[in-house]
């Protein structure tokens, strides 16, 4: 070791000492890093998001990455926003972080991230699942993996027993379905309730506006739109101030904690991503995530995704069926998820019974005879397109 590599070590136990004299506390910081290079606000910005989480925190550490500057933080150089997420890769798998906030980052296949935002309604915290990545090209299955995914990231923010909400977006009924039987199954879900007076865990408008939910499960794109229309609805869209980011990356086989920002990101939501990172990390995320997948696998996860898979493969065989004779149909059976509409309209057509699609003011609905409502509800519980 060099003379001056010795001082640096030396000069990092000292501040250490006085931190640790200082908190009342001599536990090892967290050290998140953050990149600095491809904000659309410049690299003062980051600097002044590292400054912000010191001052206003100062409970961990924050490590810059990207082009030389005047700072007085621990630092890495590198040239290119590629350059600077090389080097975080590098300096997560040997340890040097712990951590890391990035923006413009791309995660495989299977990896999904997490946010969190400040809901309007009543200043409340939610968490968004998800914000960016894909778990798959399956709708519905990507949805209830976000769903754990969600859960996974409160608990492992402290939230012991977070409550779950699904918006209501093409696929949630059946995202509602798969959700209650892996509670039935074991895997305990808290199920939120709408503030709209028909209730239920399936979200409105207003469920987002209030943050009735502290886990609001989505697709990754709405997802994505809902973090940046929460972040910058006071500034006109060209700076989020609001939020704590797109959140953590999360993936059943992934081990880095990543969370990412956006290029539009203001110092105030990098800060708290900042953060965001930092209590993940502290909390042990990894922990939490393997610990929950253990879990919900044994409440046939895994069984449930791959039924969800193969349903898009017995469709063919459904758009055969044809229509019995035409008749009157004045009762409504509501609970259908809209992307399996016109499947149980068939699956009743194939039993016998004459229905007819539509919408109602609360979602879609199926029409049949009153004369048939019972048949009719019964063949759709059957086959799972609707839960009583």
């Amino acid at each position: 070791m060099s003379q001056d590599d010795l001082k640096k070590v030396v000069a990092e136990a000292f501040n250490d000492i006085a931190d640790g004299i200082s908190s009342n506390t001599f536990e090892k910081k967290v050290r998140v890093g953050l990149t600095m290079l491809g904000s659309e606000h410049g690299t003062e910005e980051l600097v002044k998001a590292a400054n912000m989480a010191k001052h206003k925190y100062g409970d961990f550490d924050v490590i810059l990455i990207g082009q030389k500057s005047e700072h007085t933080f621990e630092s890495y150089e590198a040239e290119t926003p590629e350059e600077c997420h090389m080097v975080m890769e590098k300096l997560l798998d040997e340890g040097a972080i712990d951590c890391a906030v990035t923006m413009h980052y791309n995660f495989p296949i299977g990896v999904s991230t997490v946010g969190r935002v400040v809901t309007p309604g009543c200043g409340k915290e939610m968490t968004i699942a998800t914000t960016t990545g894909t778990y798959s090209t399956n709708r519905v299955e990507s949805m209830v993996r976000n769903a754990i995914s969600g859960i996974i990231t409160a608990k492992a923010m402290g939230n012991t027993n977070p409550s779950v909400g699904i918006l209501n977006v093409d696929g949630a009924k059946q995202v509602e379905r798969a959700l209650k039987e892996l509670n039935s199954n074991g895997y305990e879900i808290n199920f939120a309730a709408s503030v709209r007076e028909d209730g239920g865990c399936v979200m409105r408008g207003n469920d987002l506006l209030s943050g009735t939910p502290d886990v609001m499960v989505t697709d990754t794109l709405t997802g994505n739109l809902l973090v940046k229309i929460f972040s910058s609805f006071t500034t006109g869209g060209s700076y989020e101030s609001l939020g704590y980011g797109y959140g953590p990356g999360i993936g059943r086989n992934y081990g880095r904690i990543i969370c990412i920002i956006s290029r539009a990101s203001g110092a105030p939501v990098i800060c708290e991503a900042l953060r965001y990172a930092a209590i993940l990390s502290k909390n042990k995320l990894t922990k939490v995530k393997n610990r929950e997948f253990e879990n919900v696998c044994k409440a046939g996860y895994d069984e449930i995704l791959d039924r969800i898979k193969s349903l898009k493969e017995t469709g063919a065989e459904i758009d055969k069926v044809v229509a019995p004779p035409k008749k009157v149909v004045t009762y409504a059976i509501a609970g259908i998820d809209i992307l399996e509409l016109e499947d149980a309209v068939k699956e009743l057509w194939k039993n016998g019974v004459y229905s007819e699609s539509g919408m109602g003011c609360t979602g879609p609905i199926i029409l049949v005879g009153e004369d048939e409502k019972d048949k009719a509800e019964s063949i759709l519980i059957k086959n799972k397109y609707i839960m009583r």
